[in-house]
């Protein structure tokens, strides 16, 4: 009979020394701080230029499939809280390769991550300084987040969790504002529901434009995975976990699909774009003093909260790596504090890869790093499906304890949310983000081979 406290006996203890120190409303927070961040602010924009109005419907998909995810996720997590999360459950109940393969895709998809948003604090930036290197910024910032997360796992929670409270209560405050301007004055004669059908109507790209603007959103919910990979070190998995996940997959579509709509009836969507976040854009049509800098202040901490959270996940999923012998041992080691330094340090390489990308391509910086790194997040994610229809029966047949929560609709759903991923993994093949692919498909392979030497070494 397993139990949740035999992890060490079905080979899952090997990541002890962490401490567990994460309280729930600090799980909802972390995975709230990593995926409200540019994606939302910055990435919105893109979004809408790629979909018109019909992006509500991208963003309304995009938010179904994260959360047949996460009722997979919850599910794998409560029975197995690790660092290592859904790479060690494939690792376990499906193949050693696969764990393999899905813990590098997700390192390297949170290392160019944190690049995308270090990108982005950069533009941000140059609304006050437009003459400042964005070198400058991405080296100031960079070394703040470091240091965060070279100190206790409870300190990190803690920033993070005041980070997110500061841009959930922006957001809330957006959606209030917006609301009280379309609905509670008189307004003006281009605000309003009739921007979401002028200039081309709500399909404007039909829907093809809506279908590849869902790869844009699900750029915008990555990071809700992080609550399974913060399960390792949270005080009470069994309660924190599902609570997290529910909470986040509500708050999240909630606030996606209101603020991109209230945003679309006040600015036309032709207007959006990645040059200034169609948030500030909002502020400085509205005319309202000073606005637009507070906003652009509060967009700049989202940034960094992401950044920050996904600077936690790399580091973690690094040192599960490690732990479980597929990567040096020293990255694997933790200080007195319960932080393993080492692979915080390797995974800083995100940073640097921005740095050099930025300089060389300053206009298409952001663009290419989602693409580059969107990747390693949805291979995780369709893995977490087929881990999950491995898991369940394993579990079921080893006589697994009754688990606090599952999966609803097992098989049909958790296939559902496969193919829809699978899908658009492939489409993009059709699109400017084709780099995601010729990336991606180099990267497998390079795994694979790398793979079959550790295991030849190994032997």
């Amino acid at each position: 009979m397993i139990n949740k406290n035999t992890e060490s006996n079905n080979g899952l203890g090997l990541e002890n020394g962490l401490k567990r120190d994460l309280k729930t409303n600090q799980l909802t927070m972390i995975a709230m701080g990593c995926a409200i961040g540019t994606g939302l602010f910055l990435g919105s924009g893109l979004a809408i230029k790629t979909a018109g109005p019909s992006v509500l419907l991208s963003y309304g998909i995009g938010a179904f499939i994260v959360l047949l995810l996460m009722g997979c996720l919850a599910e794998m997590t409560v029975a197995h809280p690790t660092s290592g999360s859904f790479g060690t459950i494939s690792e376990k109940y499906i193949n050693p390769m696969a764990g393999f393969l899905v813990r590098y895709s997700y390192w390297i998809a949170n290392v160019l991550a944190i690049g995308v948003e270090v990108s982005a604090i950069a533009v941000y930036m140059k609304y006050w300084f437009p003459t400042v290197p964005e070198l400058v910024w991405i080296l100031l910032f960079a070394t703040l987040l470091i240091y965060i997360n070279a100190k206790s796992v409870h300190i990190f929670g803690t920033v993070e969790y005041w980070f997110s409270m500061i841009k959930i209560s922006a957001i809330v405050g957006f959606i209030l504002l917006g609301s009280y301007i379309l609905f509670g004055t008189s307004g003006q004669s281009n605000i309003g529901p009739g921007n979401l059908v002028n200039d081309g109507g709500f399909l404007p790209f039909g829907w093809w434009g809506m279908w590849v603007a869902i790869f844009i959103s699900l750029f915008s919910f990555l990071g809700t995975e992080m609550i399974a990979v913060t399960a390792g070190e949270s005080k009470d998995p069994d309660v924190a976990v599902p609570k997290a996940l529910k909470s986040t997959v509500f708050r999240l579509s909630t606030f996606y699909v209101l603020t991109i709509g209230i945003m679309l009836m006040i600015v036309p969507w032709k207007s959006a774009g990645i040059d200034k976040s169609p948030f500030v854009k909002v502020m400085e049509i509205l005319n309202i003093p000073g606005a637009s800098g507070i906003m652009n202040f509060i967009i700049l901490t989202a940034a960094l909260s992401a950044m920050n959270s996904q600077l936690y996940a790399s580091t973690r999923m690094m040192f599960s790596l490690s732990r479980g012998n597929h990567a040096p041992a020293f990255l694997g080691k933790i200080n007195n504090k319960g932080v393993p330094v080492s692979a915080l340090a390797v995974s800083t390489l995100g940073i640097f890869i921005a740095a050099a990308i930025n300089a060389i391509l300053p206009d298409s910086s952001y663009a290419l790093m989602m693409g580059i790194s969107m990747f390693g997040a949805i291979f995780t994610w369709l893995m977490v499906f087929i881990s999950h229809l491995f898991f369940r029966r394993k579990w079921e047949k080893m006589g697994g304890r009754q688990l606090p929560v599952r999966m609803l609709g097992f098989p049909y759903l958790t296939i559902l949310g496969a193919v829809l991923l699978l899908s658009l993994m492939i489409s993009t093949w059709f699109t400017g983000f084709k780099i995601m692919l010729q990336f991606g498909i180099p990267w497998l392979l390079f795994l694979s081979a790398a793979y079959f030497v550790w295991k030849k070494r190994n032997n």
